[in-house]
Parts: structure tokens; sequence; C-alpha cells
């Protein structure tokens, strides 16, 4: 590629003509308009910078919903930004919740030769450490990752071709955060996916948490959209409260649980704000957008500035928010406390 960039600069001296190129190295030959754009000036600007070449990015999302959608985007952004419009391309996929559709898509892009995986959420981080050991995978709204790969001596690093960004929000303060608007619940019903290993992580260490402060817990476990609503039923009926982690088939089933929840009477504390906003009442929330952005800045790292991944280490989310659901509280009579944000609609 330096060779080849070198011919050309050479080509365009003799010439005498200013080249105005933008993505790949064959457009920059291509164009010699003297008149360059202020536009094409800035993509050659970044195509410089990352030595003309295009770099293309497969992309796995295990479902579609708003906190996966928005972890997407923000890394979309942040590596279009980092090495400039017109120097990335996206081979962008959706799995439709199914594991098996995760293992396909990401053998494709190994297949395809691809730059760079992004493996938004559990299943398909899993799928992509078990498809490739040479392309850098970054996984991002995912909770726990010694628990989705297996690690059992984790330092903060996973030491191969895989980091990326962890969306937990600190369990401890979620158990706080119940206590705090349910005062005087007795048991909470603990919902989640049983095929979600995350999920079970989450609860597990909520459960310890929520037993020092001398709460009853239950475990209700779905396996897929078939039977959430009989689980959530079941969870309704013997629950004071529900907590559901950060769940993608919960996620995606919202106006299910809602369906059984509201009309029970029965408040849910969720474990990210776009579960809480579909059928709970109040969530310690962090921004997706933010996540998925920050892991877009370290493929940048490593992508245009040659940066190590199995040196880096897992990353979490800068802040947490309290934040309530206006309407399923109003709905459930619940005043949540000083210091919450209401869920923009």
């Amino acid at each position: 590629m330096k060779k080849a960039l070198s011919l050309a600069m050479a080509a365009a001296m003799t010439m005498g003509l200013a080249a105005c190129g933008s993505t790949a190295s064959s457009t920059a030959a291509a164009d010699s308009t003297p008149a360059a754009s202020t536009a094409e000036s800035e993509e050659t600007s970044a195509a410089e910078s990352t030595d003309g070449k295009v770099y293309t990015v497969g992309i796995c999302q295990l479902v579609q919903h708003e906190a996966l959608d928005a972890a997407t985007q923000g890394f979309k952004d942040a590596l279009t930004e980092k090495l400039g419009e017109g120097n990335v391309k996206f081979d962008e996929q959706n799995a439709s919740g199914d594991s098996a559709n995760c293992t396909t898509i990401v053998s494709g892009f190994v297949s395809t030769g691809v730059d760079l995986i992004l493996a938004n959420a559990t299943a398909p981080l899993q799928a992509a450490a078990q498809a490739t050991a040479d392309i850098p995978v970054l996984g991002t709204s995912v909770t726990d990752y010694a628990t989705a790969l297996d690690i059992s001596d984790w330092t903060g690093t996973v030491g191969n071709n895989i980091s990326g960004t962890s969306d937990l929000a600190p369990l401890d303060q979620q158990a706080a955060m119940i206590q705090e608007m349910f005062p005087d619940a007795k048991t909470v019903g603990l919902l989640y996916c049983s095929a979600e290993p995350n999920s079970v992580y989450q609860c597990d260490v909520i459960e310890g948490y929520l037993n020092e402060m001398g709460i009853e817990t239950t475990r209700y476990a779905f396996t897929d959209t078939n039977d959430v609503t009989s689980v959530t039923q079941a969870a309704a009926a013997a629950s004071d409260v529900i907590y559901i982690p950060t769940d993608n088939t919960a996620a995606s089933n919202t106006e299910a649980i809602a369906n059984v929840v509201i009309p029970e009477k029965v408040p849910v504390v969720a474990g990210e704000e776009g579960i809480c906003k579909g059928c709970g009442v109040a969530t310690l929330s962090i921004s997706y957008y933010d996540l998925g952005y920050k892991t877009g800045e370290m493929a940048a790292e490593i992508l245009a500035d040659g940066a190590d991944v199995s040196t880096m280490p897992v990353e979490f989310a800068p802040n947490v928010t309290k934040k309530y659901n206006a309407a399923n509280c109003e709905a459930l009579g619940i005043t949540p406390p000083d210091g919450y944000e209401a869920i923009a609609d």
C-alpha cells in the first residue's frame, strides 16, 4: 500500500495535478480534477491518516431493540468520525435473537476477511470467540466477559484477540435502589432468560446483595419468547417487586411483560433503560450510545493506530443515572424519591 501510494504521488507530481481522491486508492488515482471540493479535501486528509485503506467492519447484533440499536449507532458514529467518512464500511447484520444465526453471521465475516468484528451482546461475542483467533473482536452490551467467555482468573483483560465494553451498572447500587424505592418489600422475583449467561450472572450477584438486606429472592427463568408471559405471571403472583437484569430476551418482550405486571400492580426495577421504558418503574441507567461510541474509539485505535487488542482492558460506562418511568409510576401510584430523572418519551 505504501509503495502504491508513493508511485501515485510521484505520478501526480510529474503531471502537476492535485490528487483529490476520497476513500480507496483506486478512487484516488482516478480522480485528478484540480477543482476538488472542500468535502473531497477533508476525505483526502482522512484517507492519508489511514494510509488510504478502506476498512471493513463486520457488525453482528443479537436482536433489534433500543439499547443494542443505540450501541451499534454509537460505534459506527465514533469509528466514522475517527477514520473519516468513506474510510470504513460496515457489514451490519442482525441475528434476530438466534445464537445459531450469530455463528453463521460471524463465520461469514471470517470468510470474507473483515478487518474487525463488533459483537453486540453476549451470543455474538461467544460466536466470534469460536470463529476466529486472529481478527480483532470488540464486544459491546456484554455484561461480564469472564462469564461470557468462561474465564476463571479474570484480571480485566481477555488477553487474546478480544476486548470491548461492558454494560454492567453497579449491582450493589441497583439492590440499594430497590430497597430505597420499596422499603417494605419482602420478596423480589428475579425475572430473566436462562439462555443468557450474563443474565444469570447478574441474578447471582444482586441476589446476594438483596439477601444481605433481608429481602427474600426467587428466580423466575424463561427459556425464550414463548414462555415470557407465563413465567412473568408466576413472578407477579408471588413477588412484591420484580427485578429484570440487562437481558436481551426481556428487552425484546417488554410489552408482554407490561401486560402482566401493570394490571397486577407489581413494580419492575430494570437493569437498563430500554426495559424500564417498556415495562419498569425505575432503573440505574447507562447510555448505550455512549457505550457503543467508546467501543468505536477502541476500534479506531486498533485499526488506525495499530493498538494491540490483547492488551486493551474491558471498559465500562463512565456514568450511571437513576431514572424512572413516569407513566408506569403513575399507573402504580408510585412517587419516585428525590434524585431520579424521568425517562424521556
